[in-house]
């Protein structure tokens, strides 16, 4: 079968474009590896999606993979491991299949840094996590640190102060990035430590995370912090390394796009977090999701197809 749109990454912004696109009367083969929501998945609250209640990641995420219309949405389950060009169309190919489509967006979102310090591989799942709503329960009455000074380190130094018996958000600088209420928020609890203008050196225990070798910036010091977890949040990068030859970057890896979500080859899109602009946030993802599947179909219809 081939598709009018294949669909890499069903986070809000792929699973956005997949229903627009099948509201439009398209075919649509909807990629994701993972569970459908992607980062979103780990945010306890959202709290600013507009004439949306507080809700969670979760709940957001299943409500709108339910709104995919079931006839004109396949959702595929497998990784997509690269893209080739066959007779005009984009052919996905997974571990299993070779899937046909003739247009392509890119919605593969992010994944998160690494700080690349001597123990953190090794502790993987051992003590150290990406997710604090995930694995934040393991930890309950012990102390942890949160590694990052931006609204997603401080919102789950917030979530973990629930669980957690004492929690130290650590930051390379002397001011967080977060917003403001949530930094108040944040120095208002009692089971919070900042410790500023402080890098992780090297994460320490044996077969579990016991402790953390910090730095100080300015002084130079070094010191011990047992804890029994941390929580990095120290950004995300771009992750499309195997469509390279499909899309042109900015100097952090994010696709260029024109202002229809239109990326360097005809016929391939860009939507979401992946994509280079200035705002990175729920409401962008979906909008850009809406965009490249209107464009998407739009430029399907001009072809007469």
């Amino acid at each position: 079968m081939i598709y009018d749109l294949m669909i890499i990454g069903a986070g809000p912004a792929g699973m956005t474009a997949a229903l627009y696109g099948a509201r439009a009367g398209r075919s649509v083969l909807l990629f994701e590896a993972e569970a459908p929501g992607g980062q979103i998945l780990n945010s306890p609250k959202i709290e600013n999606y507009p004439a949306l209640p507080q809700t969670d990641g979760y709940t957001f995420s299943e409500n709108l993979r339910q709104q995919l219309p079931q006839d004109l949405v396949t959702v595929v389950s497998e990784k997509v491991t690269q893209i080739s060009r066959c007779n005009g169309l984009f052919c996905a190919h997974t571990g299993n299949e070779i899937y046909s489509g003739r247009k392509l967006i890119l919605a593969t979102g992010l994944k998160h840094r690494k700080l690349g310090v001597p123990g953190e591989e090794s502790l993987l799942g051992k003590g150290v996590s990406f997710c604090a709503t995930c694995d934040g329960m393991f930890f309950r009455k012990k102390e942890v640190a949160v590694l990052g000074g931006g609204n997603t380190a401080v919102q789950d130094a917030l979530y973990l102060a629930e669980i957690c018996s004492r929690v130290y958000l650590i930051h390379r600088r002397a001011e967080l990035r977060a917003e403001q209420w949530l930094v108040d928020r944040m120095r208002e609890n009692e089971k919070i430590t900042f410790i500023g203008e402080t890098v992780v050196e090297e994460m320490c225990g044996a077969p579990l995370l016991q402790a953390l070798k910090l730095q100080n910036t300015v002084t130079k010091e070094t010191r011990e912090l047992p804890v029994s977890g941390v929580f990095e949040a120290i950004g995300l990068v771009p992750q499309h390394e195997m469509f390279g030859d499909l899309i042109t970057t900015d100097k952090d890896g994010y696709i260029l796009t024109d202002e229809r979500c239109a990326a360097a080859t005809p016929g391939v899109y860009a939507a979401g977090d992946c994509r280079a602009k200035t705002v990175r946030q729920l409401t962008t993802a979906t909008a850009d999701g809406t965009v490249a599947a209107l464009a998407a179909v739009e430029d399907l219809r001009r072809e007469g197809l």
